[in-house]
This record gives C-alpha cells, sequence and structure tokens, in this order.
C-alpha cells in the first residue's frame, strides 16, 4: 500500500454533510460528480446506480468522500460507538476546550465535554456529523 486515498462516507441528503466538514472543519470540495453506468455498477456490486460524489481534502491534505445514493436509498440507522466496523474519523485540533465551545454553538452534538486521557497525553471528545458518524477531536498536549 501507497497511502490511504480517502474515507468515504455515505450520506442521505449532501447539503448538511458538505455544510458540515466544510464550515466547521475547513475541507474544501476538490471534485463533484454524477455517477452511473457500468463503471459504478461494477466496482459497486450494484445494478442501475446513481450516486452523486463529492471528494473533500482537509487542510492537512487528507480526504474524505461523501455519496449521496439517487438509486439504492437505505433508511439510515442509529450507530453506535462500538458496532462492527468502521467507528469514527479523528480530528486534531489545537485547543479543544476553544472547538468544543464553538461547535456546540453551531448546534453539534457531543458524547460528552472534553475529557483528560488518563495518561495525560490528550484531551479527547465525540460528536457526531449530520450522517451520524462519530468524530473523534483530539488536543495533544
Amino acid at each position: 500500500m501507497n497511502a490511504i486515498r480517502h474515507i468515504g462516507i455515505v450520506v442521505s441528503d449532501l447539503k448538511p454533510s458538505i455544510c458540515f466538514y466544510k464550515d466547521l472543519f475547513g475541507f474544501q470540495i476538490t471534485r463533484q460528480v454524477e455517477e452511473s453506468g457500468d463503471y459504478i455498477d461494477n466496482i459497486l456490486a450494484l445494478c442501475g446506480v446513481k450516486v452523486t460524489t463529492v471528494k473533500m481534502t482537509a487542510p492537512d491534505g487528507q480526504k474524505i468522500e461523501l455519496l449521496q445514493f439517487h438509486s439504492h436509498q437505505r433508511i439510515q440507522k442509529t450507530r453506535d460507538i462500538n458496532d462492527i466496523g468502521i467507528a469514527h474519523i479523528a480530528f486534531e485540533v489545537e485547543d479543544l476546550n476553544a472547538e468544543y465551545n464553538r461547535l456546540k454553538d453551531e448546534g453539534v452534538s457531543f458524547n460528552s465535554p472534553p475529557q483528560l486521557s488518563p495518561d495525560g497525553y490528550a484531551k479527547v471528545t465525540f460528536c457526531r456529523a449530520p450522517e451520524g458518524t462519530f468524530i473523534e477531536l483530539v488536543e495533544v498536549l
């Protein structure tokens, strides 16, 4: 493997998710595509796929891909932090208390206020993106 290319996140509505990652965390849209046809059907092992994909790049160059399926829509299920599979994405921040207060003022839901790790290495908290993805915010001390 050369590198992790991106993390894909299926959303029910692109607009609030784009706003969340762009406006609150500084991601920039680098590509938005409407996809359908044999290529996407084959790589996803589905028939008749119609999906909008939005690639976004974080200030440090890491990427996420938001996918809104116009075909093959699923009912959003509330995920628990201990569900099998990818559990969260972690973002490192400079001042967790300030970020916590800023995001809380924007209506972002948190599991708890920032907590000091038992070894004193970091302050940590978890919030949720609009599509339900857990976001871990970490300030290394």
